[in-house]
């Protein structure tokens, strides 16, 4: 199958400039093309995954990525689909953000020399002189286009800076300096970046005169129309285990619609289409295997094969496996592993609970609760009681007035559930 006929297959392509000629470009020759990150966090979450992965599908059919990190366009933030400006941040703290990022996206592609470039416009922009900037480059736009922009017409009725309005601008500068340096050819991003990727094919028409060519991906939203990568509690799903450990990535994935399975199975892994279309097609209850595939490449891909082993025996030894005897057929590498409902055990998230806080009455069920991470709050903790959904090692809890104490832990750590889902192992130390 051609690279672009893939993308398609997969749902990756949302608007294009030509069609004709980035087909051509993509399955006749070996061009490099570029995806932008702001570095305005420390991680990257499950959110900015899309274009990573068509990035990854991109090399793997041998073209040249470009990973641009925008040490100078998070300074000043991208309007694009956001309600108000973004907190300014120091550049000391953009620029430690930036080498963070960049050893995330090491896992998704190969970043061997003349496989890949890493570049940050904070390079280019560093040294520029505003007056020259505005002769040389601003002179090429239209004020009355940027207005028309999506993304400053909704921001025009909450209040744009100046700042903000020039991020387009600044954008567009990025492609056509890729283009000069590096022959960079395309431009790949989000379906909301489609104003700002086009102001950059444009400019570097009206610059060099080269033809560049640009496509965007959809929007991934989950099934209220929120934006694809938070958790039901609203929170982001990180890449970054010390905010998002490995079993809690594992169970993002696990928990999906069933609805979503095809669509996320083309995305966010590397089986084949054929393959997914026949994972989509099960019934409950055999369709949570194929949610279980998902879990295991998505986690595999992110935090390697490993870790990946770990969140699903894990997983499967507290809410059991959906194929244990392998009977549906897959090319993911979970086949080969093990269905032992004892195995995860170790590698469940825990919460270590201090020996003096079980001495004498003991630690109240509702604080353990919120402690352990289960709950945001105390008054939380109770509703979720008085539901019926917290469990310790599966009984369910009946009373708010339970206190856990040392002899609890006589046989070792003890299993804390809220809802079916959410899981700590509590370890007393």
């Amino acid at each position: 199958m051609s690279i672009y006929n893939e993308l398609k297959e997969r749902g990756f392509v949302y608007q294009e400039t030509d069609a004709e000629n980035i087909k051509k470009q993509l399955d006749n020759e070996r061009i490099a093309f570029y995806v932008g990150f702001d570095p305005t966090g420390n991680s990257l979450h499950v959110g900015h995954l899309l274009p990573i992965m068509a990035m990854r599908l991109l090399q793997k059919a041998g073209h040249i990525p470009i990973v641009l990190v925008g040490g100078a366009t998070a300074q000043i933030g991208d309007p694009s689909g956001k309600q108000s400006a973004r907190p300014i941040l120091t550049k000391e703290e953009i620029a430690a953000n930036a080498e963070c990022i960049r050893g995330q996206l090491a896992h998704f592609i190969s970043v061997t020399e003349g496989n890949a470039y890493f570049v940050n416009n904070i390079d280019w922009f560093k040294d520029m002189l505003y007056i020259d900037f505005l002769r040389d480059i601003g002179s090429k736009f239209s004020v009355n286009r940027m207005l028309a922009q999506d993304s400053v017409k909704m921001r025009l009725e909450t209040g744009l800076s100046f700042l903000e309005f020039n991020y387009s601008i600044l954008q567009a500068y990025d492609f056509y300096v890729l283009n000069r340096d590096l022959n960079c050819k395309m431009q790949f991003g989000g379906q909301d970046q489609w104003g700002n990727i086009v102001a950059g094919t444009e400019l570097v028409r009206k610059m060099s005169q080269n033809e560049v060519f640009a496509m965007t991906f959809p929007l991934l939203t989950d099934n209220q129309g929120n934006k694809f990568g938070k958790t039901a509690g609203g929170t982001n799903v990180w890449l970054d285990t010390s905010r998002t450990s490995v079993f809690d990535y594992y169970q993002f994935w696990r928990n999906s619609e069933d609805g979503d399975v095809q669509k996320l199975l083309c995305f966010f892994t590397n089986l084949p289409v054929d393959e997914i279309r026949q994972l989509a097609q099960l019934q409950a209850p055999a369709i949570n295997r194929a949610k279980e595939i998902l879990a295991f490449e998505a986690t595999k891909l992110a935090h390697g094969e490993t870790e990946a082993i770990k969140a699903y025996l894990a997983a499967g030894s507290k809410f059991g496996f959906a194929d244990p005897e392998g009977k549906i057929q897959t090319s993911s590498a979970v086949a080969a592993v093990k269905a032992d409902s004892q195995a995860g055990f170790d590698d469940l998230p825990a919460y270590e609970l201090p020996k003096s806080e079980v001495d004498g009455d003991g630690i109240w069920i509702v604080k353990l609760l919120t402690d352990a991470g289960l709950s945001k709050s105390n008054g939380e903790s109770r509703r979720l009681i008085q539901g019926g959904g917290a469990y310790i090692n599966d009984q369910r809890i009946t009373s708010f007035e339970i206190k856990i104490k040392a002899d609890v832990f006589a046989a070792g750590p003890i299993i804390l559930k809220a809802g079916k889902k959410n899981i700590k192992k509590i370890v007393l130390v």
